[in-house]
């Protein structure tokens, strides 16, 4: 099957798509237009750098696949978290201390953004305040409480340090031995938010078009406009937004190799009783623990826990998938060990190889698709930072691309292995790092 086959399937039982309530959807193109920019993905990515742009007077059309917040954007897991997927000793091996300070501070704008954009928009996404980060064991809790005074004393960030002791206080599991709480951080619905914003779009301006797969892009010479083609119409645009994800289908072979699609699945319970709900996490923060291959979880307002961590490196969906997530969910709070699943749904995010995020362009200056930007790499921690990279791309197209080319300049590897070799050599990475986790 194909990832469009198995999200298709996945999603129908998803607990965002059954909470939030679709407006009557906008139109497919069919007709012939012309633009300043063509933002192709209607996910939080392109919605973002949609709103962007218009904010600035250009004109912009959207092009959608499927609906605006099919994809990730609408079925994460809702955590709204401070930095990137990789730690910070990755950036700053690469780019220095200063520069990494500089990408750091800037994935706390991404968070304030999310309320800028709450506020601004009367978006209704169920925002709820607070991050834990917490540890699996004492070694784990150990390298976090070093992490966590790193992290005050370099970058300035502050946070509140659970101790061993404290732990029972912050959350009612025996699985875990430290930690740390994260005032700034926190989850919402991310498919309210996603249709929230494309809302916010549409009312800026912005031309979306839902059911409308690209089909070709292509540069027209002498100029800098770019034609994409599509099943029944074209946009010609003088710069254009790649913000696909997984799914742009060979519209730019050159970045194929550089992610990889990873399932990840997430389960709702049945609502919980007030009292019972209330007490596994007493703040009601969303909570990630510090392995590799990671759990995480939250409890919503109508008294749910959603928990996601099971990912997988083909298409196939893993098997007796609800009953699996739910002994994953027992295994962290025996309290939730008779708990029924009412929803089990899950999708494809786009990975790179060292996770950090992968910005660009298609070309250099002075060659075809310099004009080409693209978003992708944002490898599961993306809820925030798609929103400044939005922000950035329209920088860039407004003529300040200092802060993208910050982001631009993180070096980036294909996967081993090519088309054939490269998910099996990421199965037997992922193994490894399981097998640490557990160690």
């Amino acid at each position: 099957m194909s990832l469009l086959d198995v999200d298709r399937e996945l999603t129908r039982n998803s607990y965002y798509a059954a909470t939030a309530a679709r407006a009557a959807g906008y139109p497919a193109l069919d007709a012939n237009l012309d633009c300043d920019v063509a933002v192709v993905g209607g996910g939080l990515a392109g919605l973002s750098a949609a709103i962007e742009l218009a904010d600035r007077g250009y004109s912009v059309v959207l092009l959608e696949a499927q609906q605006v917040g099919w994809g990730a954007s609408g079925r994460n897991g809702g955590q709204v978290i401070a930095g990137l997927a990789c730690d910070q000793a990755t950036i700053e091996a690469q780019l220095g201390t200063a520069e990494a300070r500089r990408i750091w501070d800037m994935t706390l704008e991404a968070l304030r953004l999310i309320g800028e954009r709450r506020e601004r928009f009367a978006i209704d996404c169920d925002w709820q305040a607070g991050f834990l980060g917490l540890a699996t064991s004492p070694r784990k809790a150990r390298d976090l409480a070093q992490w966590q005074a790193h992290m005050q004393e370099a970058y300035g960030y502050e946070t509140r340090a659970i101790g061993a002791a404290d732990v029972g206080d912050w959350i009612a599991s025996p699985r875990y031995h430290g930690g740390y709480h994260d005032p700034l951080g926190g989850h919402l619905h991310p498919l309210k938010y996603s249709l929230g914003l494309a809302r916010a779009a549409a009312q800026l301006g912005v031309r979306i078009h839902e059911g409308t797969a690209v089909t070709a892009l292509q540069p027209l010479p002498p100029g800098r406009s770019v034609r994409l083609a599509t099943a029944r119409g074209s946009v010609r645009a003088s710069h254009v937004l790649l913000a696909g994800n997984v799914y742009l289908d060979g519209l730019a072979p050159a970045l194929v190799g550089r992610i990889m699609p990873v399932g990840t699945y997430i389960v709702a319970s049945e609502p919980l009783a007030p009292g019972l709900a209330g007490s596994l996490v007493p703040s009601m923060s969303a909570v990630c623990d510090t392995n590799f291959v990671l759990d995480y979880f939250r409890p919503t307002l109508d008294h749910r826990m959603l928990y996601g961590g099971r990912v997988s490196y083909s298409t196939a969906t893993p098997l007796n998938l609800a009953a699996g997530m739910q002994r994953r969910m027992a295994g962290t709070f025996p309290q939730l060990r008779d708990a029924k699943v009412e929803y089990a749904w899950g999708g494809f995010v786009d990975i790179s190889m060292n996770r950090a995020p992968d910005f660009g362009r298609l070309g250099k200056p002075g060659q075809a698709c310099e004009n080409v930007y693209y978003l992708q790499g944002f490898s599961g921690h993306g809820l925030a930072l798609t929103g400044l990279a939005g922000r950035l791309v329209a920088e860039a197209i407004a003529g300040d691309a200092e802060r993208f080319d910050t982001f631009a300049r993180i070096r980036h590897r294909p996967f081993p292995g090519g088309r054939l070799l490269r998910m099996p050599a990421l199965v037997a990475g992922m193994a490894y790092y399981r097998l640490r986790d557990l160690l």
